[in-house]
């Protein structure tokens, strides 16, 4: 394998330090893993791609990221709150599709779970709470996969949408 020789200036010394502490003392492994992501960024950036980074789980806890490009935004009214889409167009030719549910809050009273009465407002036997706001991240390969996962509305949006390329290198 060959050897390359790296300069690193007293001010980055720290942050080489801590890469190798990170990656069990292997600061080649380190520096590798660093330039394969700079050159996968910097490639998907000049075909036009960005680096997306989304949400999922309850509460948002945890983020997925990949590079893509943003299709449809689009918003949802449900009877048990707001569900907000975005599709993306991966890198990869897939369709990624993230979509955010709103905090729903559930109420019900009395033994048949009707609100009767001037006292439905009082009753002992009432019940509410919330179930906190999530989200998902969901990829599909292909259209077709995606007609089946996501509202009618909203694949007959993507399906408007043209598959030219998203940078198109003009002379001129």
């Amino acid at each position: 394998m060959p050897n390359k020789t790296i300069y690193v200036s007293d001010a980055d010394l720290a942050v080489f330090a801590r890469a190798q502490e990170l990656t069990g003392g292997n600061l080649s492994a380190a520096i590798s893993t660093a330039l394969h992501r700079l050159v996968d960024a910097e490639e998907g950036r000049l075909a036009g791609y960005q680096e997306i980074s989304v949400p999922v789980g309850t509460g948002g806890a945890r983020w997925r990221r990949f590079h893509g490009v943003l299709l449809v935004d689009w918003h949802s009214a449900t009877g048990e709150g707001e569900e907000h889409y975005r599709v993306f167009r991966t890198r990869g030719g897939r369709y990624a599709v993230h979509v955010a549910r709103s905090a729903s809050y559930v109420h019900r009273a009395g033994k048949d779970g009707q609100l009767t009465g001037w006292r439905k407002h009082f009753a002992t036997d009432q019940q509410w709470g919330e179930i906190p706001a999530s989200a998902a991240l969901d990829v599909y390969d292909t259209l077709d996969d995606l007609r089946a996962g996501v509202p009618a509305d909203l694949a007959a949006l993507v399906e408007e949408i043209p598959t030219e390329p998203e940078v198109e290198d003009l002379d001129i």
